[in-house]
This record gives C-alpha cells, structure tokens and sequence, in this order.
C-alpha cells in the first residue's frame, strides 16, 4: 500500500519522465530482439564460415547470354532492358582451385552467373557498353595484381566477394544504437526515482526542523 500511495505522489512531469523512460527501454528490448531475429542472426549465420584471401584474376570473359534488368525514367515509367554477362575468375590464396568473384552478397543473389550487374539503362548498347568498361578495368587496370577478396567456404564455395555487404561496421551499429535507447530509458527511470525519492526525504527532513 506504501508503494501505491508513493506512486501517485508523482507530478505530471515526473509520471512523463518515467513513461518515456518505460517507452525507451521497451524500444531498445524490441529493437535489438527484432534485428537480431530478422537481420543480425542471418548477417552473423552468412559470415560465419567465411573470412578473407588474396585474389588473383585468371580470366575475364563475355559470355553470350544476356539478363533482363528494370530501369526507371520517372516515376510512372519504367521498363526491362538487357546487358551482357561478365564473368571474372579468380585464384584466392585459399585454394587453388577457380573462383567467381561478384561484387558483393547482393549482387550474388540478384544474379549468382554474373560478376558485374551494370546500372540499367534504358538502351541495351549503354548496358553493353559499361559492361565492356569493366572487363577493359578487370584485364588491363588490375591485371595480375592481388587484391583482398572475401569467401564463406560452407555457403559458395564457389564464389567469392569484392566486398562485404555485413561488414563489422554495420553489425556495431545494429547492435550499438538498440543498447543505447535501452540504457537511455533506464538512466531515465533511475533519475526520476532517485530525484522523488531525494525531493521525498528533503521534505522529510524540512518537517522535522519545524516540528
């Protein structure tokens, strides 16, 4: 019954402090459990397995089939054009045998034959033509030299990334920014209480003297 009467002794502004308090840390709870579920356990579940390894270019080639992309001129306009299929092989110091190398995960999984998805154009002679500036970069620019590449022996062994799409990075955040609104709402609750319960024993303390 204490505890009853000592939470409605709260003022209006102190009743705010401790619902946003509340609201913050259920925020960060739900925050960290979504992502984790939906986005971080698979990001982790991806990299696992993987790492990194010097690559070096074997061949560059065109392969005759060409892939439909979608490009947008407007906003009620869009349509498909098509671009050629560039494929890089590559050696990594991990293996000695071929790998693809793609940009990165997602353009893996948007097109896992390909290693270089231009940005569309409404003409199919410019998606051609930017796939050519690339394989012109891949054969004389880089050539022979190694380069960093990145792998996941248990999901493609066959395939390997320019670049990662999860770096360390992004995972920091995903989980640093959930944490802090949680830790956020609790310095709030804790502020408020202990600020009631120091104005409770002033009071207190005031009355005594005047008794």
């Amino acid at each position: 019954m204490a505890r009853s009467r000592l939470a409605y002794e709260y003022t209006e502004a102190e009743d705010k402090s401790m619902r946003l308090g509340f609201l913050l840390i259920a925020a960060g709870l739900l925050s960290l459990l979504g992502l984790g579920c939906c986005w971080l356990r698979p990001a982790l579940q991806e990299r696992g397995g993987g790492g990194s390894a010097n690559c070096t270019v074997l061949a560059v080639r065109q392969l005759g089939e060409r892939f439909a992309c979608t490009f947008s001129c407007g906003a009620a306009c869009r349509g498909t054009a098509r671009y050629p299929c560039l494929q890089v092989l590559v050696r990594t110091s991990r293996s000695s045998a071929p790998a693809l190398l793609h940009e990165d995960e997602r353009q893996l999984r948007t097109n896992p034959k390909c290693s270089y998805i231009p940005p569309c154009a409404r003409d199919d002679q410019e998606n051609s033509e930017n796939v050519t500036y690339k394989q012109k970069y891949w054969k004389e620019k880089v050539g022979l030299q190694p380069f960093t590449c990145y792998f996941n022996q248990h999901l493609r062994p066959d395939d390997v990334m320019l670049k990662r799409t999860h770096d360390e990075t992004v995972l920091l955040h995903c989980f640093l920014w959930p944490l802090v609104t949680f830790l956020v709402g609790v310095l709030i609750v804790v502020l408020t209480v202990c600020a009631k319960s120091l104005a409770v024993r002033a009071e207190a303390i005031k009355k005594k003297k005047h008794l």
